[in-house]
């Protein structure tokens, strides 16, 4: 992944290759430090996620970078720009926002050139976005460290320099943070974002110098702050964040709307595209706003509890439904109003159902308390399903499962609570026959009418065994009713379509069960279908192909999305052999 410098050699630019580095280090530092970044989190709330906001942040950032050199050879201004870009797609809480945007701004000038001089500029660049992106911004806080190393490099000069004066002027203003806010002093630390970015330029410094900066030991975890002296006491009770599509004027009275709501207001993005945070007490109000202004996507919802303290050397796991820091986070989805994800974030993958406990209970002759049974195609997804704790029942083409096998599956899973995924129109009889057959040995069954794997899958991701039965299965059933599915399939014969007449040999796009598209060539049919089915809006598509479809198809797909529909991920699941060429989601 990373080009490792010889003894003595320094780089003279940065090309793709080591902005791809920088980025994996970044991303790779900011883990390293992030529970102790989060137990120094006191401003502008003592929430403790500052850490975990910058590396999620970075994770973003990463993924995105990593995608487009699975896609194709990027150059230096493309592969910027995507790590630019999926910080904003991926941004959290008020440091990971104000972060995305100092990326955004050296995007700007890296992108026309990558010597000492262009970074130099790049990072005033970044300091000058970010100090406009935030509503009021305050000396002693990330702002400040930024326009510390803009202005420790502002000289310019070769790469290496610049990158180490910009790295050392940050450390400097990092620890003079502390005296600047009076929440820091007392808490006796210095400002968590800020530490954040010290830690992202000395990747940067690193990449270029082959050599990892001098870093002090960390300072002992200071004791938290009485309950009384925190940042945010009294403050607003609830953090929102959304992307946003809007135009500039929208945003330039967004901004003001949301300012006349609440504080820590931070707005970052450009070309149509938008990342909004602000902490309010009506959030209604200031999803509202957003409504008013564009179309918000990804709306996050915080509750800062009222007993939420710094936890020292805690930070907020991920998956975490109710964080360690006390605060409560609730996703919903713009067009549905339900929930898609597991936890805090949604990432896209399948989370594990099942609990270490099982095996143990299974050889004492105990049932599970819930299990999840899912009928899917291909090794590859009956093996992603299997590890997330569900059993499988394999469908090869043309051979659906038989009501017995369904049975068995249930039976096998062992369990006294059991939601059945058939994920294939086709077979809804007889999975509720199944079902019925169970439930007379006394297990409690829910059939969730899953018609395509991408919908089980859909499902899956949000069950939470944990939760009272109504309540998962109520969730499950919102998230694969949410899943829009289409599939790709070859014409074996000669044969009238509802979308004309087919060719044996044919490629043929069926959306929700119907033919949409016919044509020659598997991956121009792809993008067609994936673009009709955008067209309806989507902030998710999931891509399941099988081993025997083109090479590059999955990547040149994702590279069609990520160009084409700025707010949209793309997740990519491998279904092995005996599946459909393509199976296509869009959450």
């Amino acid at each position: 992944m990373s080009r490792a410098l010889q003894p003595d050699e320094e780089l003279v630019e940065l090309d793709a290759e080591a902005v791809r580095t920088w980025c994996a280090r970044a991303f790779d530092a900011l883990g390293r430090e992030r529970e102790e970044i989060d137990a120094i989190n006191v401003y502008p709330v003592a929430d403790g996620d500052t850490g975990t906001n910058l590396y999620l942040t970075a994770e973003a950032a990463h993924r995105a970078v990593e995608a487009v050199f699975a896609a194709s050879g990027p150059d230096t201004a493309e592969t910027v720009r995507a790590m630019a870009h999926g910080a904003l797609l991926g941004a959290r809480g008020n440091s990971g926002t104000i972060l995305s945007q100092l990326l955004r701004g050296m995007a700007t000038v890296l992108a026309d050139g990558c010597d000492g001089d262009h970074l130099a500029r790049a990072l005033a660049e970044a300091a000058r976005a970010a100090r406009q992106a935030v509503a009021h911004p305050v000396e002693g806080t990330i702002l400040t460290v930024a326009s510390a190393a803009a202005g420790a490099c502002a000289a310019g000069g070769p790469l290496v320099r610049v990158a180490r004066d910009a790295y050392e002027g940050a450390a400097t203003a990092l620890t003079a943070t502390s005296g600047q806010l009076d929440v820091l002093e007392r808490a006796g630390v210095v400002d968590a974002g800020g530490r954040g970015l010290v830690a992202v330029l000395g990747a940067l410094l690193e990449t270029v110098t082959g050599r990892a900066p001098d870093r002090a030991a960390p300072a002992p975890l200071p004791p938290a702050a009485p309950r009384e002296k925190c940042a945010g006491e009294g403050g607003p009770a609830y953090e929102v964040i959304y992307l946003l599509e809007a135009d500039d004027a929208a945003v330039d009275l967004l901004r003001s709307r949301l300012d006349a709501l609440g504080e820590s207001l931070v707005v970052v993005g450009g070309d149509g595209l938008w990342n909004v945070h602000v902490h309010v007490d009506d959030a209604g109000a200031a999803v509202e706003a957003g409504v008013e202004a564009g179309r918000p996507h990804r709306i996050r919802i915080t509750h800062f509890a009222s007993d939420a303290t710094p936890a020292p050397g805690r930070g907020t796991a991920r998956g975490a439904g109710s964080g360690t820091d006390g605060t409560h986070t609730h996703r919903y989805g713009t067009d549905d109003g339900y929930a898609h994800a597991c936890g805090p974030e949604s990432d896209g993958y399948v989370h594990a159902c099942g609990t270490g406990d099982d095996a143990a209970r299974a050889a004492r002759g105990e049932r599970a308390p819930r299990a999840v049974v899912a009928v899917v195609p291909g090794e590859g997804l009956a093996g992603l399903c299997a590890e997330a704790g569900a059993t499988t029942v394999r469908t090869r083409p043309g051979e659906p499962p038989a009501e017995d096998e369904l049975v068995e599956a249930v039976r096998r899973a062992h369990a006294r609570e059991v939601v059945l995924l058939p994920n294939d129109t086709d077979l809804r009889e007889t999975a509720a026959a199944a079902a019925e057959r169970v439930r007379a040995e006394g297990v409690r069954v829910a059939l969730i009418p899953t018609r395509a794997a991408v919908q089980g899958i859909a499902a899956l991701a949000v069950h939470e065994p944990d939760r009272r039965f109504d309540e998962d299965v109520v969730a499950m059933t919102a998230a694969a009713g949410a899943t829009r599915y289409a599939e790709l399939a070859v014409a074996e014969h000669r044969s009238f379509t509802s979308a004309g007449v087919c060719q044996a040999g044919d490629v043929l796009g069926l959306i929700e069960g119907d033919v949409a598209v016919i044509g020659k060539d598997l991956t121009e049919t792809a993008r067609t279908v994936l673009d009709r089915m955008l067209s309806a809006g989507g902030e998710l598509v999931t891509l399941v192909v099988a081993d025997d479809t083109p090479p590059g198809l999955a990547a040149d797909l994702e590279q069609h999305v990520r160009r084409g529909y700025l707010a949209v991920d793309t997740t990519t699941y491998h279904a092995g052999a005996e599946a459909p060429p393509l199976l296509i989601g869009v959450e």
